[in-house]
This record gives structure tokens, C-alpha cells and sequence, in this order.
């Protein structure tokens, strides 16, 4: 545990932000999420679970890197068939 932290030191500030939004980010929402539907699941709907999943979503909105959240592409895009490539 000593040696890590003696590495985060030597990470630079933008480095060390990267990774807690890479990593950090989507990891606390997929918690947050799943204990809005532990909630849910014991307690019906309720503010508790409503604010969980609120949290969730605008973590996933927020969270880049390789553990975010996919988007479907746009169907009218520039991968399109029907469009011709330039």
C-alpha cells in the first residue's frame, strides 16, 4: 500500500484527475446504482432509491474513459449505407 501511494505522488495533477474519472466515476455509479435497486427491491420506489438513481444517471453522463457507458451511434451518421463516402 506504501508503494502506491508514493506512485500517485509522482502522477502528474491532470493524470491523477483522469484516472478518478476513468475509473473512479463509473465505478461509484454502478455502485450507486445497485443499491438503488437493493432499496427498490426492499422498499418499493421511494426518495431514497429515486436519489440513488439520480446519481447513477448523471455519473454515467459524466464518466469517459474505458469503464463509461457506451452511446448508440447515430443511425443517420456518416457510417450510414445509404450514404455516399466523400
Amino acid at each position: 500500500m506504501r508503494v502506491w501511494t508514493n506512485m500517485w505522488a509522482f502522477f502528474s495533477r491532470r493524470l491523477r484527475m483522469w484516472l478518478i474519472l476513468a475509473v473512479g466515476a463509473p465505478v461509484v455509479g454502478f455502485l450507486l446504482g445497485k443499491i438503488g435497486d437493493l432499496v427498490e427491491s426492499r422498499r418499493g420506489p421511494n426518495v431514497v432509491s429515486r436519489t440513488l438513481h439520480t446519481g447513477r444517471r448523471w455519473l454515467q453522463k459524466r464518466s469517459t474513459g474505458p469503464l463509461a457507458s457506451r452511446t448508440a451511434a447515430d443511425p443517420a451518421g456518416v457510417r450510414d449505407a445509404g450514404t455516399p463516402a466523400r
